[in-house]
């Protein structure tokens, strides 16, 4: 499988995008800003998009790429696009994104019958199966109802945290799961530890706790960080002993981890 980065920041601002994947050339994990770097022809492939949450970082190009691709998908015949999430994160999207008001609701459009978006809720636990991918549902704790999500291989998983704070529950998951890479935010610098609190967002202090509770060493990668501070939260990271590979992500890479 492969895994693009199209963005990993917790911001915009010149060369930063917000968080989104490209599992294959299929599905999106998330659909921050960095959508809006594929070209329609790539848009026009995505048949799924798994959302961690409703935040707008993460959801702001859903509607864009419904709107850029109906013609496209109504032509070949193609089904809708698939978004699944946690129930209440769709209830979000369609009372306060998809309402008429903020978008259209691309889930009746161009017709009822034939939509170009289809909601499907997730819960933690389900394995959802996309094409030839499984996508385990993973646990998140955030300011308002979110998951993580892990894409299965046969050498290990690439697992996203999702915004998170600190998350008992996913390292307990994760003692049973075979890592290859984990995708983990850190939104926040240690002097700022209160607001990544508030936030239930991760600092680099507590990033360590959190990472502790990882069994095998693993290859871990930094995301969510804003736009310039990405030096000086690496930094605090890297003060502090690991007994894991840890860099920050960047938008552009490619993982690749056996199928």
């Amino acid at each position: 499988m492969q895994i693009r980065v199209l963005g990993c920041s917790g911001s915009i601002a010149a060369g930063s995008r917000t968080t989104s994947f490209l599992l294959d050339d299929n599905v999106l994990v998330d659909a921050g800003t960095g959508v809006g770097d594929l070209t329609l022809d790539e848009l026009a492939r995505i048949d799924h998009i798994v959302v961690t949450h409703s935040h707008l970082d993460h959801v702001l190009a859903i509607g864009l790429l419904a709107d850029s691709v109906t013609r496209r998908r109504r032509a070949a015949g193609s089904p809708p696009v698939r978004v699944h999430a946690l129930a209440e994160t769709i209830d979000a999207l369609r009372r306060h994104v998809f309402n008429g008001v903020i978008w259209p609701d691309f889930s009746q459009l161009p017709t009822p019958e034939r939509p170009v978006l289809a909601f499907e809720p997730v819960a933690v636990g389900q394995v959802l199966l996309l094409g030839r991918r499984s996508v385990e549902v993973l646990p998140a704790r955030h300011t308002v109802p979110a998951v993580g999500y892990a894409v299965l291989g046969t050498q290990g998983a690439w697992v996203y945290s999702g915004d998170t704070g600190p998350n008992p529950a996913l390292w307990e998951r994760l003692q049973s799961m075979p890592v290859a890479a984990l995708v983990i935010e850190t939104a926040f610098r240690d002097d700022e530890h209160v607001l990544a609190h508030l936030s239930q967002h991760l600092c680099p202090a507590q990033l360590r706790l959190e990472l502790e509770q990882l069994g095998a060493p693993a290859d871990v990668y930094i995301t969510h960080i804003k736009p310039g501070e990405v030096a000086a939260v690496m930094s605090e990271i890297g003060a502090h002993d690991s007994r894991h590979r840890i860099q920050a992500l960047s938008t552009g890479l490619v993982m690749t981890i056996p199928d």
